[in-house]
């Protein structure tokens, strides 16, 4: 994470470390899940948590490893308990400072800034990148620090660096989320807690968000916990967005404000923030507002590509009261809207249609509108979390149609589709000597909707779920977690087939461990996942109100997924490397096509007849994740690989044939570097994404030829960031993309495979520049 310069000093040109703390006596408990690390990000997620600046006097470095932070503790009993072993001593000398010693050393006065010790500027610092509550193989998290410095304007920035999640398409109405090559909407998907129900129309994308107004990312691929939500068929994502404390700090009232302005060369977009924020006698306000606009970009042969034109627009909005005695409530509304031509169909560059107008006004907004409330100063078995949310994505397009007379196509009427979900949950956390256990309802009322002048069509859902996830230590050496959900679920079919309705019920169980196989050394992690989905929706723009439900045997099953991942992580002063293998399976993975009754499929076992409703393949991903790096005080270096292979019903799968299940990904290699020079305030970084060629493709089903490879490509990004010494903070920043001029298609991008498709090419060479400052 970031270490805030407020919040650091320096003695004699003495390393000083911000760790906010809060200590009011011993101060109030708080929730720690700080796992063991580098001291000094030790250090700074200990800040984060509290209030209180910790100083290190004298000339030596922090080195060596924390000991892991669990559970509900107060300020010095967390501190305690993290320096244990490390043969560092501490001593407060008031309530939001405390000073770092070696136990050797004789005590020493502490020189505070007033008196001449200087501010420590901002330092990259590597943040938590596994999922350590819950112990996944492969898990993490992408923390504030890690969205400042990938500075991302997209999803695509946002996970890169991760091969084992892909992003398809550059632009942001289709860009598409894949986990280990199971697309996103058979995950549990969450923003600030609130269940996300986006699957309108599989060339669109399915839960875009603006990363702006994000402070972290958690996805934990293939195994989730019980409390994740219900759906986590291959796993989870949870986004969070800011809060004021965030940005002002935790603790104090204040206001402030943050503008931000960019511009890419590559299509001459121009882009600006403005986020205000302010806390005063325990109420809070902030306001994020983002617009960008600009024209076609070029791809890396220098042609511009039709229908990528920007125009988005995003906003949050939050109002939040926090009791003196820690009850929060708050209350927040966020949005995307972008309105611009786009091609034909929005996730490829074209498609072999005579005549069909090959762009068209493609209309696309998603609000995700979520009530909070949780206690900031649990104790013991009472940690009360409530949530309710509403989210909803619509779009819509012309539709054009050809002229009987004139032959030509002529725009005749809109299509619209819409999603949305109601849910909510309430949970308490236990906390005692082994750790916690979470228990709690859900619920989710789901709809999918569509509609035109000629008809219209809907599914819903209802569920409710109660689950139970525990988070233990049992032994030394030892962390575990298991838990499980029951769902019972009502589902509705559209109106005038075969009046499909189905009442049901499933169990859902997960567990995940991991054990010290040599202290602080080497750690082995393994994991299982059965989970129950019932019967997921259809998307919107497929929806046909005459449609036939029942299997050829007479059944609607539901979908389910069994997930196993194991893997191996060693670390030691700074070093680290981890491997993990894992499959998936889901069966009858939900994959509707719009025909009436039974249609022919031949992606099904024995080539036989399907209904179009509720054609339900088999898919099973597998594959394993290998990754090294090393990390040092003011920076890191990491490379990461990934193989995934796709199967659908035993064949290989296709980016056509995966609609809304999964794509083929094969080969991934990331590689990402970063480093702060304190003395200048400026930060060098970069990365690179390499996909060898990949032959393992699936067939054309009618011919039985085998689709071509997917083509080899490297993309070369870098940047530097300055943070001048000015009155107020600033930061400038260059970033240039693609250095090598790389024309490419992403390996997540749709129809890479099939010859009357031109897949849409990634942006060639772009110069991104950025400066912010915050009052």
């Amino acid at each position: 994470m970031r270490i805030s310069r407020t919040a650091a000093l320096v003695s004699g040109g003495a390393l000083m470390l911000a760790v906010g703390l809060a200590k009011a006596e011993t101060g109030p408990k708080r929730q720690f899940e700080i796992p063991a690390k580098p001291l000094l990000t030790a250090l700074t997620d200990f800040t984060t948590v509290t209030g209180v600046h910790v100083v290190r006097p004298g000339g030596a470095r922090l080195t060596g490893r924390s000991r892991p932070v669990s559970g509900a503790h107060d300020a010095e009993g967390a501190l305690r308990a993290m320096l244990a072993g490390t043969g560092l001593s501490y001593e407060f000398t008031d309530a939001k400072t405390v000073v770092l010693r070696s136990i050797f050393d004789e005590a020493q006065p502490v020189q505070l800034a007033s008196e001449g010790a200087t501010q420590l500027q901002d330092l990259w610092v590597v943040g938590q990148q596994a999922s350590d509550a819950d112990f996944t193989p492969g898990a993490f998290t992408i923390t504030a620090a890690d969205i400042a410095r990938k500075n991302p304007t997209d999803l695509q920035d946002l996970f890169a660096g991760e091969p084992g999640v892909q992003v398809g398409s550059p632009v942001p109405i289709s860009q598409k989320v894949y986990v280990r090559g199971v697309e996103e909407s058979n995950l549990a998907v969450s923003i600030d807690g609130s269940a996300q129900n986006n699957k309108v129309f599989h060339h669109n994308a399915t839960t875009y968000i603006d990363p702006g107004l994000l402070k972290q990312v958690r996805v934990d691929p293939g195994v989730a916990p019980a409390d994740a939500g219900f759906g986590a068929l291959a796993g989870s994502i949870a986004y969070e967005t800011k809060d004021v404390a965030d940005l002002l700090g935790r603790d104090g009232d204040g206001y402030g404000a943050e503008v931000k302005g960019w511009f890419n060369s590559n299509g001459g977009v121009f882009g600006n923030s403005v986020t205000g924020y302010g806390k005063q006698n325990g109420f809070e306000a902030l306001g994020y507002f983002n617009w960008a606009d600009g024209g076609r970009y070029r791809n890396g042969h220098g042609d511009k590509v039709a229908g990528t034109a920007t125009h988005l627009l995003s906003g949050l909005g939050k109002l939040a009261y926090e009791a003196p005695d820690g009850h929060r409530f708050e209350v927040s509304h966020e949005r995307v809207h972008d309105d611009a031509v786009r091609p034909f169909r929005p996730n490829l560059g074209s498609v072999g249609r005579p005549g069909e107008p090959p762009t068209r006004d493609f209309r696309l907004d998603r609000q995700n509108t979520v009530f909070n409330y949780t206690d900031t100063s649990p104790e013991g078995w009472w940690n009360p979390k409530v949530v309710l949310g509403y989210s909803a994505t619509k779009v819509k397009v012309p539709t054009f149609v050809r002229n009987p007379g004139s032959g030509a196509f002529e725009e005749a009427y809109d299509s619209s589709g819409k999603t949305s979900s109601l849910n909510g949950k309430a949970e308490n956390k236990f906390t005692f000597a082994l750790g916690d256990v979470t228990a709690g309802v859900d619920f989710r009322h789901d709809r999918a909707r569509y509609w035109d002048t000629n008809y219209s069509a809907r599914e819903k859902m209802t569920n409710v779920g109660l689950y139970a996830q525990a988070r233990l230590e049992p032994i030394e050496r030892a962390r575990l977690s298991f838990g499980g959900r029951v769902d019972h679920q009502r589902f509705e079919g559209t109106n005038d087939g075969d009046g499909a309705e189905k009442n049901h019920t499933g169990v859902s169980a997960n567990v995940t461990g991991e054990y010290d196989l040599i202290k602080d050394l080497l750690t082995a992690k393994a994991g299982y996942s059965h989970v129950w989905a019932g019967i997921p929706l259809a998307e919107n723009f497929i929806l046909n109100p005459a449609w036939i439900y029942r299997n050829a045997d007479g059944k609607l099953r539901a979908t389910t997924s069994d997930n196993y991942s194991a893997g191996l992580v060693l670390k030691r002063n700074g070093f680290s490397l981890e491997g993990n293998v894992f499959r998936t399976k889901i069966q009858n993975a939900r994959n509707a096509k719009f025909s009436n009754a039974y249609d022919y499929d031949f992606g099904a076992p024995g080539y036989g007849p399907v209904p179009g409703a509720t054609w339900a393949p088999d898919l099973a991903t597998r594959g394993f994740e290998l990754g090294a790096g090393y990390e040092w005080e003011t920076g890191f270096v990491r490379v990461k690989y990934a193989h995934i292979d796709v199967d659908i019903n035993g064949r290989r799968g296709d980016s056509d044939a995966g609609n809304y299940i999964a794509t083929p990904v094969g080969d991934i290699i990331t590689i990402t570097a970063a480093h702060t020079f304190v003395d200048w305030n400026v930060t060098i970084g970069g990365d690179i994404e390499i996909a060898p060629k990949y032959d393992r493709v699936g067939r054309d089903a009618v011919t039985g030829v085998r689709y071509p490879s997917y083509a080899a490509y490297e993309v070369v990004n870098a940047f530097v960031e300055y943070k001048p010494q000015l009155k107020y903070e600033t930061t400038l920043r260059l970033d240039v993309k693609n250095i090598l001029d790389e024309n490419y298609s992403s390996r997540a991008t749709y129809g890479s495979e099939f010859g009357n498709v031109t897949p849409l090419y990634e942006p060639g060479r772009s110069v991104l520049l950025t400066a912010a400052v915050k009052f």
